[in-house]
């Protein structure tokens, strides 16, 4: 079946299937992703990846690592749903005049669908990134010497709460629902919306990168222009054009990362912006600060998009449409 033929709540039915299942199962690394991104010389808490999951295990607990997952699963089906099916969209209208698609239309076709996704993309990275940060600040703390975290919303008291620095036993979760209101309600809806130049940055060279880079990757695999490419030759374009896409935009996910981190540990800096982030990573960090986490990254994006795109065409949306109630929706 071709791409243009599949209809829209199919491609979203499987962008967000896709997504559960993918972030489900990398969601542990995307953890230590955000932890490594936002330690500094001098107070490192975790050596690298696998220390970064020991400490987690050892200290929160199995479930430790998915601190964060309940905001990421929910929101994670429109963004994966809107990013995939835009492109398609996208991909098509470029390509009305039957010449096909040269790579210029193809980045354009990404660069739409990247800013399409944002919407959805910096709310739920902002209240992920609370809560996933919320462990290294409590471990720092436990570090000999070092001065109780910033808070930077020091009036909001679900705000400080929500980091748990100090785990003490009457201290409570609290949810990202609880952090999304607060911020509503102190900041209102750019609260939300913080670091939104930043996810820009990063999501729309990522998709310019990503989509044309699987699409020809994909092409290779074809057996002839009419067949589609093997089950196991779109799971591993997708894994291929994913991890190389994440690597070359993830200096952007470290600005983006510590933009977005509203509560600071000891000695750590905070930012005006994307140029006053950049400014002081290069000076107080050195270039190669902007690579933190861009391994971790590259395990998380890798099966995340080939799970997407397997889904994506092997046609799991199709199928739940056409033996469902919702049948009519394909029309």
């Amino acid at each position: 079946m071709s791409q243009q033929q599949i209809s829209l709540p199919a491609k979203l039915i499987n962008g967000g299937i896709a997504g559960i299942v993918g972030v489900t199962c990398v969601f542990p690394i995307d953890l230590v992703k955000t932890r490594l991104q936002n330690q500094r010389q001098g107070h490192q808490v975790y050596k690298n990846m696998m220390d970064c999951l020991i400490k987690t295990v050892r200290s929160e607990g199995y479930f430790g690592m998915y601190r964060g997952a309940a905001v990421n699963l929910t929101l994670v089906t429109p963004e994966k749903a809107i990013k995939l099916a835009a492109n398609d969209f996208f991909r098509h209208h470029l390509g009305k005049n039957g010449k096909g698609l040269t790579v210029v239309k193809e980045m354009l076709a990404g660069c739409g669908a990247g800013i399409c996704q944002v919407v959805i993309t910096t709310p739920m990275e902002m209240l992920k990134i609370q809560l996933q940060d919320a462990g290294r600040l409590a471990a720092q703390q436990r570090m000999p010497g070092v001065m109780p975290p910033i808070k930077l919303a020091a009036t909001n008291t679900v705000l400080t709460r929500s980091y748990n620095v100090i785990p003490a036993p009457a201290s409570r979760a609290v949810s990202a629902t609880q952090i999304a209101r607060e911020l509503l309600r102190t900041q209102g809806i750019q609260g939300l919306y913080k670091g939104l130049g930043a996810t820009i940055m990063r999501d729309v060279p990522f998709s310019m990168v990503y989509f044309p880079l699987f699409a020809n990757l994909n092409l290779l695999g074809k057996p002839s222009p009419e067949e589609a490419a093997p089950f196991h030759w779109a799971f591993l374009s997708g894994c291929l054009a994913g991890s190389t896409a994440a690597v070359a935009v993830n200096p952007c996910d470290v600005v983006k990362t510590r933009l977005q981190s509203l509560s600071k540990g000891a000695n750590e800096e905070t930012y005006s912006g994307v140029v006053d982030c950049v400014s002081k990573i290069l000076k107080k960090e050195g270039p190669t600060a902007f690579l933190k986490g861009a391994g971790c990254r590259a395990l998380v994006i890798a099966p995340l998009f080939g799970i997407a795109q397997v889904m994506y065409f092997v046609g799991i949306g199709e199928y739940i449409l056409d033996n469902s109630p919702f049948r009519l929706l394909s029309v």
